[in-house]
């Protein structure tokens, strides 16, 4: 079993009063911590064992479920990055990844944004820098991050494709 790191954010429907659901949400959340801090949202700081990251990820948006049906899934993290945050992820210098990305060229991978801030899916960036420049990254936040990717693209598909339920599992598994 490992350990994964991740944060979730839901957003709450209209008539929840997050203060309700906080006794029940230590019981199934308990390896998290839980945020109020913008009104009609809650944020969880998930430390989950478990066999994979997928599993982790899975149980913990199930758990808050359990307590809150009607919660919708905001965007789950580490997945959308800019290089700074990447390089305090690392351990590097905003000014070193960013001389990384420029010597690449066309190699580092596509943002998903461009733009005076760009922002990349970190699971892109990870597995780069570890084919390409034999970094040493932690297998379990790939993990993390690609699964991550994966929620946060499903979530935007199911909005455009009405949520068709076959269609988004079959992308989570894959």
């Amino acid at each position: 079993m490992n350990e994964y790191q991740f944060e979730l954010t839901f957003k709450l429907p209209q008539e929840v009063d997050p203060d309700q659901y906080f006794a029940a949400l230590e019981k199934y959340c308990s390896d998290a911590m839980i945020g109020t801090g913008q009104t009609g949202y809650m944020a969880f700081d998930f430390n989950r064992e478990s066999t994979s990251a997928y599993e982790a990820i899975v149980s913990a948006v199930a758990d808050v479920k359990k307590v809150i049906p009607k919660a919708s899934l905001v965007e789950a993290t580490p997945d959308f990055v800019g290089l700074t945050d990447v390089a305090e992820l690392l351990g590097f210098t905003r000014q070193y990844m960013r001389k990384l990305m420029v010597k690449s060229g066309t190699a580092f991978p596509s943002p998903v944004h461009e733009g005076k801030s760009s922002i990349w899916h970190l699971s892109n960036i990870l597995v780069w820098l570890k084919e390409n420049k034999k970094y040493e990254v932690e297998d379990t936040l790939i993990d993390v991050a690609n699964v991550n990717k994966k929620f946060n693209l499903i979530k935007e598909l199911s909005e455009v494709n009405d949520g068709n339920q076959n269609n988004i599992r079959e992308l989570i598994a894959s």
